[in-house]
């Protein structure tokens, strides 16, 4: 239940603080005032607290953003709810707070109990907290596609049909991959002889991680090969004849020093190493002397081998490394090619599981949506025949189609849609072609309060549902609002003194000029006052004695049927 509302700088209320305590067990509260007065803010003030979208234009001119905050009082039975809120961290009370701070830069802040909440969370709890029916909720009766949501709301089937979308979802998602898996089937010869000549061509080539840089390396020497010999040649001569022979010489020389005067003796090691050291050079250059060639023919070898190796990087890879796993990967889907027709048996078998499956579950939906039409049906009949309609008739009609699973849906096999008839002798028709706005509103009221009797949610707004409504209908559609507050909490913004009079709290809407700006006031009226603004629904400035002594009528009615 909706126990306090508090708005600040939204539109042109300033400050707004309104307490619905006495109304909390179940009432009607009734929002009236001049056309053009502000009774949509309090549904904008509802919209915020919703979680969805607001408009930097909404908040109050001069101002740096809005608030609105409710508290709401949880029924102890709604233990999804306060599970709800528990698992998210916000307490396990059965007294929540929720608020929303828009700023002018359009940004957002939502809090639950204090604690910093997403728009999302926010618009999943208020969903089980209120209802809100307005005119555009009238429309969506006009629309066959929203009727099965209504008949599965009133039947409780969603989470059958969550069920039936899931399974859908997944065989579809199976179906899908079963078709490109036979496309793949049709196709498999030629990509097999494709990948068979790929994989072949990159193995016939022998490939070696880094052989590539050894063959650049070894093509530069041999490009340079004869100026390598020279100059190893001339290099080695230099090493291996009178250097030579000179530090042979300079061996011994050092050697004797040493026995004549131990003094010497780590010098003379040192040279003598140094000596030994300059006869490994001479070997090395030697053995690197002749190793050097100066062979054509291998030069057009590497060169051929680096062409091909080229050739592989352009239509493999960038690097040999790339190129050997183009291959690795090519061959196991060769292999898994070969493997196609078992892979495409398993998940044939898996598609008609799936199959099976899924027209189970449409069928029992089926079978639950044909019950709850017929049931729907007479609640509407005895709805509508408390809202002044003489003979109303209300049917389902439902779309002739084959139950095979072409023919299947994400929702099922149903395709219905709402006839009604107001006049005994006249056929049903589409609402779409028959209903007018009077009979829209009633046939909206109607749907709600047998959706009422469904959900767990407590508080109901009504946003001026009784258009196009006068006279009889008017004091029928009246007697329902009040009737629905008999278990319900509900709020009304109405412009039907009949339904104002039966209010519990009766609140009005004014506009009024404070230090040169504009403001939309929020009142609790007394008894009194109650009297002249129902004159003033009824009559407007003609009002008569006639029409204070009605409007008294109609809330002393009001006062008797709620002590009945």
């Amino acid at each position: 239940m909706l126990c306090e509302l508090r708005v600040k700088n939204l539109a042109l209320i300033e400050s707004l603080e309104l307490s619905f305590e006495q109304e909390s067990t179940g009432g009607l509260v009734v929002m009236t005032g001049e056309t053009g007065a502000g009774k949509s803010i309090m549904l904008r003030a509802i919209h915020l607290l919703s979680g969805k979208r607001g408009s930097a234009d909404w908040i109050r001119s001069g101002e740096g953003g809005c608030e609105v905050e409710a508290l709401f009082e949880i029924n102890p039975v709604h233990r999804k709810l306060l599970s709800k809120l528990e698992d998210g961290g916000f307490g396990a009370d059965t007294s929540v707070v929720i608020k929303r701070i828009l700023a002018a830069n359009g940004r957002s802040r939502f809090y639950v109990n204090g604690s910093f909440a997403t728009g999302k969370i926010v618009a999943e709890l208020t969903t089980e907290l209120l209802n809100v029916a307005s005119q555009h909720d009238q429309q969506q009766l006009l629309h066959t596609t929203m009727h099965l949501d209504f008949l599965d709301t009133i039947g409780d089937h969603w989470p059958a049909r969550l069920d039936l979308q899931n399974q859908y979802n997944v065989w579809r998602e199976r179906q899908e991959i079963l078709a490109q898996m036979k496309q793949r089937e049709q196709e498999k010869e030629q990509r097999q002889d494709f990948l068979r000549f790929q994989v072949g061509e990159i193995r016939e080539a022998v490939l070696e991680v880094g052989e590539d840089e050894q063959l650049i390396a070894e093509k530069k020497r041999l490009k340079n090969s004869q100026t390598l010999i020279d100059l190893t040649q001339a290099s080695y001569r230099l090493l291996s004849h009178d250097l030579m022979d000179g530090l042979s010489q300079l061996r011994q020389n050092v050697t004797q020093l040493a026995v004549i005067d131990p003094g010497v003796g780590t010098l003379s090691e040192e040279i003598s190493s140094y000596t030994f050291l300059a006869e490994d050079y001479v070997g090395a250059l030697r053995t690197y002397k002749d190793s050097l060639n100066n062979d054509p023919y291998r030069l057009d070898q590497i060169n051929e081998r680096l062409d091909l190796i080229s050739q592989l990087k352009r239509k493999f890879g960038e690097t040999i490394e790339h190129i050997l796993e183009f291959a690795e990967s090519s061959e196991a889907e060769l292999q898994q090619l070969e493997n196609m027709e078992k892979e495409i048996a398993a998940v044939e078998v898996e598609v008609q599981k799936l199959e099976d499956r899924v027209c189970s579950l449409a069928r029992n939906l089926s079978e639950k949506r044909k019950k709850t039409a017929t049931v729907l049906e007479e609640a509407m009949v005895g709805e509508l025949s408390s809202l002044a309609f003489d003979s109303p008739s209300f049917h389902v009609r439902w779309d002739d189609i084959p139950q095979l699973p072409e023919t299947m849906k994400v929702t099922g096999w149903e395709r219905g849609e709402f006839f009604f008839s107001a006049n005994l002798g006249e056929s049903p028709r589409p609402l779409a072609k028959i209903a007018s706005g009077g009979e829209l509103s009633r046939l909206m009221l109607a749907m709600k309060c047998l959706l009422a009797k469904k959900d767990m949610v407590e508080t109901v707004i009504f946003d001026e549902v009784d258009s196009g409504i006068g006279g009889e209908a008017a004091e029928a559609v009246a007697r329902k609002i009040q009737e629905l507050a008999g278990h319900h909490q509900v709020f009304c913004i109405t412009h039907l003194a009949q339904i104002a009079a039966r209010g519990t709290l009766h609140l009005q809407v004014a506009k009024e000029v404070e230090k040169g700006r504009t403001q939309t006031k929020v009142v609790k009226l007394s008894k009194e006052k109650r009297v002249n603004e129902i004159v003033r629904m009824l009559a407007g400035d003609s009002a008569s004695e006639q029409t204070e002594a009605w409007a008294e009528e109609l809330l002393l009615k009001n006062r008797k049927s709620v002590h009945a």
